[in-house]
């Protein structure tokens, strides 16, 4: 199976870089992987697909604003990505500068790239492999600095500098655990007061946790798609999970998964051939052959050419089917990517038993 197969043409102008007014505003593409069939609907049109006693699973991970500036001591300016929190004072991250700093370095943290006020310090404790260990010293701990003077990481396809309302609107309404990089975008199309309608019509709700990180950006870089090796992220899928799951399915409703990080999370669990409870890393890839064992339908936004992503719903409901899907999507001018628009994906045939 050749990156190739996974390709579409996107428009530029179908990038969405700004948020819609409203989170539940977007539109609705719902795909049957069983016909290929296609309706075009809005978000809010999610309430009359759901069924009573379907169980919708969300990713609770709250983004960091993870994106820091700073300068060496020699004046160098660098941009720091945090990747992943070890401890309170250590972090894994990413590093751009003229030049690596090397192991006993200082680094100065300032407001903005164009700042020269030393706000926090920073020390390089080492690498592992593409990552450097840093250590926060001086203005408070990793996710006190951050909060203070970090900025959202948004991914390079909006391809412009964070703003206020980003704290807000690249962010669930229900993540409460900090620790991602990068949104787990399908939740963000959903409001306190949708969750509330929803559970009045007898669905149930559920949260796991994948703190995603900055890999879930990085190309494809080998023709062969069995060849590629994923990043490992963070899961945690709880005992209660796992019986709200089986408990749902027992009783003929359906296990809806909300972003593909739900789905990996879902699937991370169930790869004994049974979900059972999970918490470690994961570097689970899902691409068409794939056997789903916990997830009956999934919410996801559009994804990039080439993507795991897109590999990931292509596994569910069928490549020809998917890409046909992208395709009318382009045609009838959808929002893509992070900001953009939704899917509700029903599984192939081969896929699930609904």
């Amino acid at each position: 199976m050749q990156l190739s197969d996974f390709h579409f043409e996107l428009p530029d102008a179908l990038i969405a870089r700004y948020p819609m007014p409203e989170r539940t505003a977007s539109r609705l593409l719902v795909l049957d992987g069983a016909t290929g069939g296609i309706q075009h609907q809005q978000f809010t049109d999610l309430l009359d697909l759901l069924n009573k006693g379907d169980l919708l699973v969300f990713n609770d991970t709250k983004v960091l604003p993870a994106r820091l500036w700073g300068k060496k001591s020699t004046g160098g300016r660098i941009e720091i990505l945090v990747e992943r929190v070890l401890d309170e004072n250590r972090v894994l991250a990413h590093m751009r500068s003229s030049k690596s700093p090397k192991a006993g370095a200082e680094l100065h943290l300032v407001a903005d790239q164009d700042s020269d006020e030393v706000l926090a310090k920073i020390e390089v404790l080492g690498r592992q492999e593409a990552l450097f260990e840093l250590q926060f010293t001086e203005g408070g701990n990793a996710l006190e600095v951050m909060n203070a003077i970090g900025h959202m990481p948004l991914p390079p396809y909006i391809d412009r500098a964070d703003e206020l309302d980003d704290r807000e609107r690249y962010q669930t309404v229900f993540g409460k655990r900090e620790g991602a990089v990068a949104a787990p975008t399908a939740g963000l199309h959903f409001t306190e007061d949708f969750i509330g309608q929803c559970q009045a019509k007898g669905v149930d709700t559920t949260f796991v946790t994948l703190h995603v990180g900055a890999g879930t950006f990085q190309p494809v870089r080998v023709d062969n798609i069995t060849e590629h090796k994923m990043h490992a992220e963070y899961i945690e899928v709880s005992p209660e999970v796992c019986e709200q799951v089986k408990t749902t399915r027992a009783n003929g409703g359906r296990v809806i998964a909300v972003g593909t990080t739900s789905v990996r999370s879902l699937e991370s669990a169930s790869q004994s051939g049974e979900l059972q409870p999970f918490s470690g890393d994961s570097e689970i890839f899902i691409y068409p052959g794939y056997d789903f064992k916990s997830v009956d339908a999934m919410v996801t936004n559009f994804h990039l050419p080439e993507s795991t992503l897109i590999m990931l719903v292509s596994a569910f409901a069928g490549q020809d089917n998917v890409l046909a899907a992208y395709g009318e999507a382009v045609d009838q001018q959808y929002r893509f990517f992070s900001y953009g628009d939704a899917m509700l994906v029903l599984p192939s045939a081969t896929t699930s038993e609904y």
